[in-house]
This record gives structure tokens, C-alpha cells and sequence, in this order.
């Protein structure tokens, strides 16, 4: 988003020759300059005052993003105004946080349900295929972050899946209640050793990027533990429940980040807030514009 001075540079510099003789009126609304009778219609672009906290204006090729969850770039990104293909984030969000959503209830023990059997084709189906696709086509627009996040916990519900698929794979029944209680334990420890790699590169971004990925690493974490944990092959009731409810927050915060992706004046009423972080690059730049008029008030 650019500053008021920079959008007015800008500005001055797509007139044409022979308006600036005359007067000229600008409809920011519609981003249409208007001019007197002595000029001709000029075509200016519009400068957005701050209603929307998603809305970008794209100055030149050379101009960076600033971090946004719905977009899954942590950090400065090209501009998306020459990409062919749609933002395959919210997508592969979505399916994550649908997937995540119902295996959490279930590991709440919500409504008594505790057999994971009815995520299965959820985690083959949305979370596991449509997710990992969500996380190619991320590759295709150069973004290394969402093709690595996405494709790799569609792999994991899919895998998921594999393990949890009732007699069609014998995985519980070769392992052993027991032994497969701790085997368990050890493929959630390394998606929270992931995750939190995932995580730490977040720390520059916004709010709801960051709390989408500290919630998942809790719940991976509180998971392993719990069946590591075990007794007798049965883990441990309350690591479990509290995993699930962090992997409930998850999922409502990656619907959050796919909400943002996908929603703009032009389609919704409600455009989400992200809240940079103070420490973030755009944090940095509010921080040095709050600076600035400060200083200027104190010196009148």
C-alpha cells in the first residue's frame, strides 16, 4: 500500500501534457481525474485512505507485498497484478482446516465419538489430494513457503489416512497396540519439528499467520506426547483432548488466513484485519509514518 505523497507522484506522472494548465478534480472513488475545460479526461489511479487493511497498490515491477496469511507468503513478495493463475492458498487452507477441524473434535471426544473412522475420506479426498494439489499450483506461482507447507501436510493426510484406514493397510494390527502408540507418538513429534520450522518464519509476518502455525505446532506437540504417553497402547486422555482443542483453533485460523485470501470490497461486506506484527516490515514502516506526523505535530 503506498503513501499518500508516493500515490501522488504517481499520479503526476501518468497526466498528460496540457492538463497541468488547467485545473484538474480527481473522483477517488472511481479513480477517474476530471478536467476543466481546458484539459482533457484523465485516467489516474485511486489511492486507498486505509478502510481496506488488505487492498495493495501495485506502483512498478519492482514493488514487494508486504507478509500476508492469505496469500501464505510470509515475507515481501512480487507482485501477483502479471500472475496467470488464481491464489491457490485460500484453497489448500481451507482443506486443511476443514480435515483438521473434525479429527480435533473427535480427539476432544466431542458428543463421545472417539474412533477417527469418518476423517478418513476427508483426509484421502480434501485434506490430503485437493491440499497437496493447492501446494503444486503454489509452486507453479513461485512461492517456495506455500508450495512447502501445502504439499507437505497434504502428504501428511494422506499418510494419515494410510495409517488410520481400518484393516486396509494392517499397520495396528503388524505394530501391536502398544507399538504402534509409540510409533505414533514419533510421526507427530517430527510434523511438530516441521511445523515449528514453519513457524519460526512466520515471526515477520502477521498475527493471524503466526497464531495459525503456533496453534498446529501445539497440537502436534500435545498429540505426540499423548500417545507417547501411553498406557498399555492407550494415550494419554488429556494430552489428546488438549491437542484437539489446539488443532480446533488451528482450523479456525487457517479459515481465518483463507478468508483473507479470498475476500475484497468487491465481494464481502467483512474485510478481515491481518495485524502486522510491530517487528514486520510493514509494522516498521507505520511505526516510521506514526513517527513522522508525531514530530511533526510537536514542531507546530
Amino acid at each position: 500500500m503506498t503513501t499518500a505523497q508516493d500515490q501522488n507522484a504517481i499520479n503526476a506522472g501518468l497526466e498528460k501534457p496540457g492538463v497541468s494548465d488547467g485545473i484538474v478534480t480527481h473522483d477517488h472513488q472511481h479513480g477517474i481525474g476530471i478536467a476543466a475545460a481546458s484539459g482533457p479526461t484523465v485516467q489516474r489511479k485511486p489511492y486507498d485512505y486505509g478502510g481496506n487493511p488488505l487492498a495493495r497498490v501495485d506502483t512498478s515491477d519492482s514493488v514487494r507485498l508486504t507478509a500476508f496469511g492469505g496469500e501464505l507468503q510470509p515475507g515481501l513478495y512480487k507482485s501477483t497484478q502479471q500472475r496467470k493463475f488464481a491464489n491457490p492458498a485460500p484453497l489448500g487452507l481451507s482443506a486443511f482446516a476443514l480435515t483438521t477441524f473434525v479429527l480435533s473434535l473427535i480427539n476432544l471426544g466431542t458428543m463421545g465419538i472417539t474412533k477417527p473412522d469418518i476423517v478418513i475420506g476427508a483426509a484421502f479426498a480434501y485434506g490430503g489430494l485437493v491440499q497437496l494439489l493447492a501446494g503444486m499450483w503454489e509452486m507453479a506461482i513461485g512461492n517456495t513457503f506455500g508450495a512447502t507447507a501445502l504439499s507437505s501436510y497434504g502428504g501428511f493426510w494422506i499418510g494419515t489416512a494410510i495409517i488410520l484406514t481400518p484393516g486396509g493397510f494392517e499397520i495396528v494390527n503388524q505394530l501391536g497396540s502398544d507399538a504402534f502408540a509409540t510409533s505414533f507418538g514419533f510421526y507427530l513429534m517430527g510434523w511438530f519439528i516441521f511445523t515449528f520450522l514453519l513457524l519460526v518464519l512466520t515471526l515477520k509476518s502477521t498475527v493471524a499467520f503466526f497464531t495459525l502455525f503456533f496453534t498446529l505446532d501445539l497440537a502436534f506437540l500435545l498429540l505426540g506426547v499423548g500417545y507417547l504417553q501411553n498406557d498399555g497402547g492407550v494415550p494419554n486422555t488429556g494430552c489428546i483432548r488438549a491437542g484437539g482443542a489446539f488443532g480446533i483453533l488451528a482450523a479456525f485460523a487457517a479459515w481465518y488466513n483463507a478468508f483473507a485470501g479470498m475476500a475484497d470490497p468487491s465481494n464481502s461486506f467483512v474485510v478481515v484485519p491481518v495485524a502486522h506484527f510491530p517487528w514486520s516490515a510493514k509494522g516498521r514502516e507505520l511505526r516510521g509514518k506514526n513517527d513522522t506526523h508525531q514530530t511533526a505535530d510537536e514542531t507546530v
